[in-house]
């Protein structure tokens, strides 16, 4: 990322505003923090993680039990992060398997906010999105999606997707019923309000997704909103499901780091309490 897009970033960030016009936020010193660790998944589609030969886990989910349930320990992930860069990724991985992401969420009467915080590791494997250093998604999954409760975003990361070991390029992410509705925030200064259906939708999406980012010596502080209202739309008191997906130094395709499927409370519980203002 060159130095004049992170001071533009920067000065956006100090205005209170940005190309995506978020106009108003919460006071985040009030806001509660949790913190959700991203890893580096491999190539490990939906398909991997439902097969009893594969997935030890396969099991637990068919009995209802959720990825971060059997992963997630006192706020730490327990995973064999050597053998899915080693056994599970055919390419190759990157240096830093895993990392915390400072998670905060509040509310008002319209719109959701949720900020990220966290140091991007370099050392990555792939290299091949030129235009951006680095990407920042959050994923919300609506009750169709096939055991969107269970497996945050992995039910749109199929084997046949593009970038997967033997698949072809024309195919994107996807789901088989429902969606997700999709936000993300690009350091070349795109902000994303798009869909995953039959296939993904960078735009076109129905949440009045805004974003800004910026980067300093602590790291890259990314702020969303969204309306409440949306085709995935988000209801006090209701647990807000969803999923991270951050490509670092210039990642593109599956080469990013993830989350399991977290939940936002709104008035209710969740593994992120948001706060009303």
């Amino acid at each position: 990322m060159n130095s004049r897009v992170i001071f533009s970033s920067l000065l956006v960030a100090g205005l209170g505003l940005s190309a995506g016009g978020v106009h108003a936020a919460p006071d985040w010193s009030k806001v509660p923090v949790t913190a959700i660790h991203v890893f580096y998944p491999g190539a490990t589609p939906f398909q991997w993680i439902q097969s009893k030969g594969k997935h030890g886990g396969s099991r637990g989910l068919s009995r209802g039990e959720s990825c971060a349930g059997c992963h997630v320990e006192g706020g730490e992930i327990n995973l064999d992060l050597e053998r899915i860069a080693k056994e599970l990724e055919p390419a190759g991985a990157p240096k830093v398997r895993s990392y915390p992401v400072q998670v905060q969420a509040a509310y008002d009467a319209d719109l959701l906010y949720v900020r990220l915080r966290f140091k991007a590791p370099e050392g990555g494997f792939d290299h091949s999105d030129k235009e951006n250093v680095l990407k920042a998604t959050v994923l919300f999954p609506d009750a169709q999606v096939p055991l969107a409760s269970q497996v945050g975003c992995w039910a749109s990361c199929h084997e046949d997707a593009r970038t997967m070991p033997g698949a072809q390029e024309t195919k994107s992410k996807y789901v088989t019923a429902g969606g997700y509705d999709l936000m993300q925030w690009s350091s070349s200064g795109k902000v994303s309000d798009g869909r995953i259906t039959d296939q993904r939708r960078m735009q076109g999406g129905a949440a009045g997704v805004k974003a800004e980012g910026s980067q300093s010596a602590d790291g890259w502080t990314i702020t969303f909103s969204r309306k409440l209202a949306g085709q995935t739309p988000i209801v006090p008191g209701q647990p807000v499901y969803f999923g991270l997906a951050i490509h670092a130094d210039h990642a593109g395709g599956r080469f990013h780091h993830v989350s399991f499927g977290h939940t936002i409370g709104l008035g209710g519980e969740g593994d992120v309490k948001a706060s009303k203002f």
